[in-house]
């Protein structure tokens, strides 16, 4: 379905609710769907709600509501969320299959530029671990979306920030001139600390446990060197990102011995020849949200590489892990349960989930390892 179809769509979802006696208004010309804004989920968002709220002589949540009603039952339609003052989000039906065999073809280059943009991007660091640091991932992110980046630094950087955290910076000394049409940026963010001697220093924490204390926090935020970057629990947001794509592999690998493999479909479907219960109910509650932050993950990208922001990404990952874990209890059969075409559908979803994780701690220079 098309931008202009779906308006049409809810065009006539809104005139039906006028024939229907549940609106009381003239019925617009036009409607105007958008991609979600923040807050927002689904592949399309509407604030015809908001519009027709007054002139009905109703608050905007239950027109939301009201042609809520009338949407999902249309054709082509999955679902419809109302957030915020009474913005209706729509999800269209068969579009998580596309996206997860998207992602699924693409695996950790998911959200990358398809060829090079022919931008060249000159990124300079001061004598300072965490400036390095920060800047190498910023020539990550940037390299993915398709640009041509130099990376200097004021002085030779310390040979166990190259050792221990895994830095690359083409020069040191005083940068060159910028090159004509190149962008030249200056990587300043607050230090970690005065030096290998000083009680903020990183290394001890090792590659992985060091970069995210580095770049999990805005550059104008004093990072936390703490051991508690290395401790195993929900509570570290490191933990929970990896255990999330250590989850999904385990999941695939288990698949396997049970007689399945990953086919994206609906998750919700039911077995030929007889009606479940009732759809799992973590599953259907995660999956919109699964869905929502793995298609987000591209603008994550683009966006973290124009504001030279990892952290943006680091941020991101930490929302795919929190998406994903919920919904992973309903990947396997239970029981006695045959593994059914709405299981291959969640287990495909699953495997999106872990390569876009995979992706995005590989673009912060961080391991992704199938087992913690």
């Amino acid at each position: 379905m098309t931008p202009v179809e779906l308006s049409r769509t809810v065009l006539r979802a809104v005139r039906r609710a006028v024939d229907g006696g549940e609106l009381d208004v003239v019925v617009p010309a036009q409607v105007k769907v958008v991609p979600p804004g923040p807050g927002g989920c689904g592949d399309y968002a509407t604030n015809v709600a908001l519009q027709l709220a007054r002139p009905a002589g109703q608050p905007p949540l239950r027109v939301a509501e009201i042609l809520r009603q009338r949407l999902v039952q249309s054709d082509g339609i999955g679902d419809v969320v109302v957030t915020g003052p009474g913005f209706l989000n729509i999800s269209l039906r068969g579009s998580g299959d596309a996206l997860v065999r998207e992602i699924l073809r693409l695996g950790p280059r998911y959200g990358h530029a398809e060829r090079p943009t022919g931008q060249l991007v000159q990124l300079h660091a001061p004598h300072e671990v965490r400036a390095v640091v920060v800047m190498d991932a910023v020539a990550r992110v940037l390299r993915s979306q398709g640009a041509l980046v130099r990376t200097s630094c004021v002085a030779r950087p310390e040979p166990a920030w190259t050792d221990v955290l895994g830095v690359e910076v083409d020069a040191y000394g005083t940068p060159e001139a910028p090159a004509p049409a190149s962008l030249d940026v200056n990587v300043r963010p607050v230090p970690a600390g005065l030096g290998t001697l000083d009680p903020a220093d990183p290394l001890p924490l090792g590659r992985d446990a060091a970069r995210w204390a580095l770049l999990h926090p805005a550059p104008h935020d004093r990072p936390r060197i703490t051991a508690d970057h290395l401790i195993q629990r929900e509570s570290n947001p490191l933990f929970r990102v990896r255990y999330a794509h250590a989850r999904t592999r385990a999941l695939s690998h288990n698949a396997a011995d049970l007689g399945f493999h990953a086919e994206p479909g609906d998750v919700d479907a039911h077995p030929r020849g007889r009606t479940e219960e009732a759809a799992p109910e973590t599953a259907v509650h995660h999956t919109t949200t699964l869905r929502n932050v793995l298609a987000d993950h591209p603008r994550v990208l683009q966006a973290a590489a124009a504001h030279h922001a990892p952290d943006r990404l680091a941020r991101h990952l930490v929302t795919v892990a929190d998406a994903v874990l919920p919904f992973l209890a309903v990947v396997l059969p239970r029981g006695a349960e045959k593994p059914s075409a709405a299981h291959r559908a969640r287990l495909a979803l699953a495997e999106a989930a872990g390569a876009v994780l995979a992706g995005g701690l590989t673009l912060l220079g961080i391991g992704a390892p199938d087992h913690l």
